[in-house]
């Protein structure tokens, strides 16, 4: 089977939170050997602006134009890395990430998205109390929000809800709580309740139909290292308890992979700060190894 080989991207934003530290998830990780157990060629570390800790006055969104102009820089570099015919793996940094990279993809057709996260990141301006944009990330992407963050070079929007799974959330109390406004119908969902009813490889499986349709492209994979059981990762800024197992990550990223449609992988929110003896971060690479192997299957056309 053709393959493809990993090339990874640093892209160290904390612009879509209030606190600092998911900036050290890149270095963190780098440090723990990744690059070398997926035979991975680094392609280079996207700088990210200072924060400056502001709500942007029209759409009260934390950092909103600074997201929003540093998010074509990133996708150029996602670009960059696909243009040489290499599997991206972005390690970052917040889930806002995902504007980047979704914008690399949406200049070149129709693509869709795996976002697998311990939380909806649905949320309107209005509700976050601190206007965090990783808390509503999936919505911008998906074309909900401020033409701002949503319109990014007028391509609204990224990804089309249609496109999208939203798989293991299980911020449900924190939704309903805060009044997140909820999923679009179109959008295609897989909570963490559904997973564990269906199993874990069936709804994986599922979910990947979904992203194979003839009509798109391939589909980028999105990871929020809280996706993972609280016990095994505590070391994100938002705990909610519960999530997937190590072997249940695993499962559904080697699921994803072996379709040959997924383009690229992007790792989010992990903060080294708050992995005092640095268990949680040994645990994510040894998931990413587990999964990833040394080579991506090349895309199926």
């Amino acid at each position: 089977m053709a393959t493809r080989p990993y090339a990874i991207l640093e892209a160290p934003s904390a612009l879509g939170v209030s606190s600092d530290g998911v900036e050290g998830l890149a270095s963190r990780l780098l440090d723990l050997g990744l690059a070398e157990r997926i035979r991975a060629r680094h392609a280079g570390r996207l700088s990210s602006p200072p924060k400056d800790g502001m709500r942007d006055p029209e759409t009260r969104v934390l950092h909103g134009k600074t997201i929003a102009e540093w998010s074509p820089r990133l996708a150029d570099a996602v670009r960059t890395v696909l243009d040489e015919g290499d599997f991206p793996v972005v390690l970052g940094g917040d889930c806002t990430i995902v504007l980047g990279t979704m914008l690399a993809l949406r200049r070149r057709g129709r693509y869709g998205l795996l976002f697998i996260d311990g939380n909806a990141d649905f949320f309107q301006p209005e509700a976050e109390p601190n206007g965090e944009g990783a808390s509503m990330d999936l919505a911008f992407v998906t074309g909900f929000g401020p033409p701002l963050l949503t319109d990014i070079e007028g391509r609204r929007p990224l990804v089309r809800a249609e496109d999208t799974v939203a798989f293991a959330y299980r911020d449900h109390e924190d939704q309903a709580e805060f009044g997140s406004q909820p999923l679009p119908v179109e959008l295609r969902t897989f909570d963490l309740p559904a997973v564990r009813r269906m199993g874990v490889e069936n709804a994986a499986r599922a979910a990947i139909a979904h992203l194979t349709r003839a009509e798109l492209d391939g589909f980028f994979i999105h990871i929020d290292a809280d996706c993972l059981d609280d016990e095994l990762m505590p070391a994100v800024d938002f705990r909610v308890p519960g999530g997937l197992s190590y072997e249940e990550l695993s499962a559904t990223l080697r699921i994803a992979l072996a379709s040959g449609k997924a383009t690229g992988l992007e790792v989010a929110i992990y903060n080294p700060g708050l992995d005092e003896d640095g268990r949680a971060g040994r645990g994510l690479v040894e998931v990413l190894v587990a999964a990833l192997g040394t080579a991506a299957p090349a895309e199926q056309r």
